[in-house]
């Protein structure tokens, strides 16, 4: 079906990578193996020839005639790009630009989608350096395969370890095979809390835990969709197939989702965005004393409102907007419909025992001009699904 460039970075999680070609293949797709000189300490080239039926590559410098144009012709030939595992190192001369081996040359030259699946040690995943790198990409639109938390190679647990074959193959495939209702269509889904910082140690925040955002996300995904999830703080794993950005402050979220939202065809703010930030980051760490501390506060962007206004009324893009209250939701959501300029509402009662906040339930009452309908307490992967249906009656046709 598809020619898939299977890049094998130096870590213990190689060998799983036997797994992934092989996943690949039962998919119907080529596999063309592209070794690392770390990758091929931990697992032989000639397992990966047998599998495959191809020479595996494994270094730039092959003797031979247009062998230093190698990576051209993959580049040219490959429907995808995947790296399983793909290490800090490789990871950092991606982000960087580093061209200096195959599978780094290859990343550069090639045109198609690319997927990375992690796998390090959780120190070093966690570091700002590995971080700013995973956003880089990010932004440049690469996508990923959230690595697992377990025992880890070098004896710690934590996250870190290489996402199961299984996932990283279905990963793969819905990028390479993509299905479903919303097949061709661009998904912006905001989630999770934004912290306001006060100063380098405190901030303002909220108890979301992202679990709805990440879970229309995933619908989304699983629906054909080109997803953007823009996040802020979260423990969350991000679903298989999603293009991640994180942010920090609702400045940031209102900056990217702007970006964004003139190509989307549904938007959907599931996150809870504070209303208010800090009039200044105080520098350093305010120190406690006996006297009262007053914060100067002014209102954050209010994202939604912006593009309610932009939409106009326009078909394209449906906007869809989470209304968290803790009394009377339907009418406080029926106001939040005429201002906010939404196509409709999602308005849940957070005093609501058992969902809410951080949790894998949740309640709520869809709001839209043709009236409401409210929805009882069940998982959030179902009410994505109900809100997705939703918002599918509400799309225009796609024109070619």
């Amino acid at each position: 079906m598809a020619l898939v460039a299977l890049g094998v970075s130096g870590g213990i999680g190689a060998y799983k990578a036997i797994e992934v070609a092989r996943g690949l293949q039962k998919r119907g797709h080529d596999v063309a193996a592209v070794m690392t000189r770390s990758a091929r300490r931990f697992v032989g080239p000639v397992t990966f020839e047998a599998i495959t039926r191809r020479r595996v590559v494994t270094t730039q410098w092959s003797a031979g005639a247009n062998a230093d144009i190698e990576h051209i012709a993959l580049a040219s030939d490959a429907a995808l790009l995947l790296v399983a595992p793909a290490t800090a190192n490789i990871i950092g001369k991606f982000a960087a630009g580093i061209a200096d081996d195959f599978l780094s040359a290859l990343y550069l030259a090639t045109r198609a989608p690319v997927l990375l699946a992690p796998a390090m040690n959780t120190n070093m995943l966690e570091h700002d350096a590995v971080r700013a790198n995973l956003q880089t990409l990010a932004n440049r639109g690469v996508r990923f395969v959230d690595p697992g938390a377990g025992y880890l190679a070098c004896g710690w647990v934590g996250k870190g370890r290489l996402a199961e074959p299984d996932d990283i193959v279905e990963a793969a495939e819905r990028i390479l095979a993509p299905s479903g209702a919303l097949l061709g269509r661009l998904v912006v889904v905001t989630a999770g809390p934004t912290y306001e910082d006060i100063d380098d140690v405190r901030y303002i925040g909220n108890r979301s835990s992202g679990r709805m955002g990440y879970a229309v996300a995933a619908e989304a995904a699983r629906r054909g969709a080109r997803v953007i999830l823009v996040t802020g703080p979260s423990s969350l794993p991000p679903p298989a197939g999603v293009e991640l950005v994180r942010v920090r402050s609702a400045e940031q979220m209102n900056t990217v989702v702007q970006r964004h939202a003139s190509d989307a065809d549904i938007v959907v703010m599931a996150a809870a965005v504070a209303d208010y930030t800090p009039v200044r980051r105080a520098p350093g760490k305010i120190e406690k004393s006996e006297a009262p501390l007053e914060l100067s506060l002014v209102r954050t962007p209010d994202i939604l409102g912006t593009l309610g206004s932009a939409h106009g009324g326009a078909v394209r893009p449906v906007l869809i907007r989470f209304a968290a209250e803790n009394s009377d939701p339907v009418e406080r959501g029926q106001q939040k419909l005429q201002r906010k300029g939404a196509d409709f509402i999602v308005a849940n009662d957070i005093s609501s025992e058992g969902s809410g906040f951080d949790s894998e339930l949740n309640a709520a009452t869809i709001i839209s001009r043709d009236g409401t309908e409210a929805f009882p307490i069940g998982p959030k992967t179902a009410l994505a699904a109900v809100i997705l249906d939703r918002a599918e009656r509400l799309l225009s046709p796609l024109t070619t």
